[in-house]
């Protein structure tokens, strides 16, 4: 049978590469050609698993990945093939999505992790967030800002120099490398930059992104927010909006991945890069200097953990946000979930108002440790918690939310992927450029734009977040993982700024109280909400407004407004979900991806 052919055997169908299937005259195909008019409203059925899945998780014993890339979760799994660790396969698709991905991150962000090491039985994590540019003060900041025109009257810059903090990706990859590593990493990269040079073909989501990136990149240019934007146009945008099916190459990733590859953690923060990177901004009156590269470094951290249902949930200690989604689930963990109802008004209620107080703290106290007191074991404190649940009037929306008093509990636009190895050894891993691509910058012949997570940064000296020369931002980018009994349970996480504790919550109640699996449980129908105080500054009072995706039911909705919430329809901005689980019985791993995203799970 020639190349073309579609080969059927029993009830399956595999269509060959380079094969067309021609829909037949009068087929409904044909007439949507020529009548606008949808002829479909809903999705086929499935015969095993929720009607709103959209494919079923991938399950192995070997090794798995899950990532929003399809090519990605491929590198990551044949890193796992060459003998990589569940390390190397993370780094691996990271690199990978770097260039593939752009829309989300890339080695000119920020990354935290959550690794599972089953040699020691424990979990680690470590913050790769960078610092703040030493040559700025708040005043300077400030006075920067001043001078910015921006989209709006009274909005501080979203790009730009000003924006820019140190890129902590590639030292994180160093040093979860070092510790936990086995392939070296010229060949962890060596996919990476084989595509960077080749191309690779753009999927639809990521082509919607750049496109608006690009349109939004180009406004901000022109207005004077962004300094230089040549590089930007050049690396990403040479012929215009990048269309999906697009063959798109990096060489200047490449040649970089290149020089990191052969020169390791320093080649970037000390080498070639650090100077390239100090000559670009003093061109464009940047105030990062190579100086800020080369003290850069990442820090090993604790994680923190609360108990849901006998499950614990795991997250990056502040300056992260991983402490609001313990917050939500240790405030619902006082309410009977499962009786609530799956996606009833009752539950969505209950998830929304956990929200609204935990996101109320999150304004008041997350901040660089190093320069606040942040309380964050009173926020995670079961009797602070029982206190905050005691709030929620479970038959309508609170009024007025503020932030609460933990201190007398005190004890003393992203990219997600996940990856596991036949030893058992789990990452939840998440980088970011912060807001869309970025900050706009892109240093002269390197390939890769810096992120803007200085943004993140308040004004207000009365701040705990106030900016601060060498001070790390509030950070939204969180890393998820749950164990049982002491074990792995899941690695997971949800991209998407202030959305991520909301989804990672959505997420754990999902499969622990209404008993879907990894992948239904990021399938089903989101809520957001969106309101109340921010770490940058600024409140907006009142309730806010409940966004809800289109699978809620209309009895949902009505249930909703009923207890005082304002609706606002679907607007594609719910996240971004990966996981892997673990059954620690068989060690068969269950891996779901976001289906909302173009990305794959994987397992072998």
């Amino acid at each position: 049978m020639g190349a073309g052919c579609g080969l059927t055997h029993g009830f399956g169908v595999i269509v060959a590469a380079g094969a067309t299937l021609l829909a037949p005259l009068g087929s409904a195909t044909a007439q949507q050609a020529s009548n606008p008019q949808p002829v479909v409203t809903g999705p086929g059925d499935r015969i095993a698993g929720p009607s709103f899945a959209t494919r079923s998780p991938a399950y192995g014993r070997n090794g798995a990945a899950a990532t929003a890339h399809p090519l990605a979760t491929q590198i990551a799994i044949d890193t796992l093939k060459q003998g990589g660790t569940a390390v190397d396969a993370a780094i691996a698709a990271n690199a990978a999505l770097g260039l593939l991905e752009p829309t989300g991150n890339g080695i000119g962000g920020d990354l935290f992790a959550l690794i599972w090491d089953p040699k020691t039985q424990k979990l680690y994590g470590i913050n790769g967030s960078g610092r703040a540019p030493m040559g700025m003060s708040l005043d300077d900041r400030a006075a920067r800002e001043a001078k910015i025109k921006t989209s709006a009257p009274g909005r501080r810059p979203s790009f730009g120099s000003v924006t820019v903090t140190v890129p902590g990706a590639v030292d994180a990859w160093f040093s979860m490398h070092a510790r936990f590593g086995k392939l070296p990493m010229s060949q962890i990269l060596a996919p990476t930059i084989s595509y960077a040079d080749a191309g690779a073909p753009v999927p639809p989501v990521i082509a919607y992104y750049m496109a608006a990136n690009l349109k939004r990149l180009d406004e901000r240019a022109k207005a004077g927010e962004v300094e230089e934007f040549d590089n930007a146009r050049k690396t990403y945008f040479a012929n215009g909006a990048v269309q999906t099916g697009q063959v798109f190459k990096n060489p200047d990733l490449a040649r970089t991945l290149g020089l990191i590859a052969a020169g390791g953690r320093d080649a970037f923060y000390k080498g070639e890069i650090a100077q390239r990177i100090d000559a670009y901004m003093r061109r464009i009156g940047g105030p990062l200097r190579a100086s800020d590269l080369a003290a850069h470094h990442s820090d090993w951290v604790e994680p923190i953990s609360v108990t849901y249902r006998g499950y614990q949930v795991w997250q990056i200690p502040p300056n992260s946000q991983g402490v609001t989604t313990l917050q939500m689930l240790g405030i619902l963990n006082q309410f009977d979930m499962a009786k609530a109802g799956f996606a009833s008004a009752e539950s969505v209620h209950l998830q929304i108002e956990a929200k609204r107080l935990a996101f109320e703290d999150r304004a008041k106290f997350l901040a660089d440790p190093t320069f606040a007191k942040v309380p964050t074991q009173g926020l995670i404190s079961p009797n602070y918690l029982r206190a905050r649940a005691g709030l929620i009037d479970p038959a309508k929306a609170s009024v007025n939310v503020a932030a609460g008093d933990p201190a007398q509990f005190e004890k003393g636009d992203t990219t997600f992927l996940v990856t596991a190895d036949s030893t058992g050894m789990m990452v939840a891993l998440i980088q970011s450029n912060y807001r869309g691509m970025g900050s706009g910058l892109v240093p002269d012949g390197l390939g890769f734009m810096f992120q803007n997570r200085g943004e993140a940064f308040s004004l207000d000296p009365a701040s705990p977040n106030v900016y601060a020369p060498g001070k790390r931002p509030f950070h939204t980018i969180i890393p998820g993982f749950v164990t049982k009994d002491n074990q792995a349970f899941m690695a997971f996480g949800v991209m998407g700024g202030a959305m991520q504790p909301q989804g990672q919550t959505q997420i754990v109640v999902n499969m622990i109280d209404y008993g879907l699996d990894a992948q239904s449980a990021g399938d089903a129908p989101r809520w957001r909400h969106e309101g109340g105080c921010e770490p940058e500054g600024g409140c907006k009072p009142g309730l806010g407004r409940v966004a809800l995706e289109s699978g809620f039911s209309q009895t949902t909705r009505e249930g909703l407004t009923a207890k005082g919430w304002t609706l606002s329809g679907a607007d594609g901005d719910f996240g971004g979900y990966q996981a892997i689980k673990r059954d620690p019985k068989t060690g068969v791993y269950e891996a779901a991806t976001e289906s909302r995203k173009d990305g794959v799970a994987l397992a072998y």
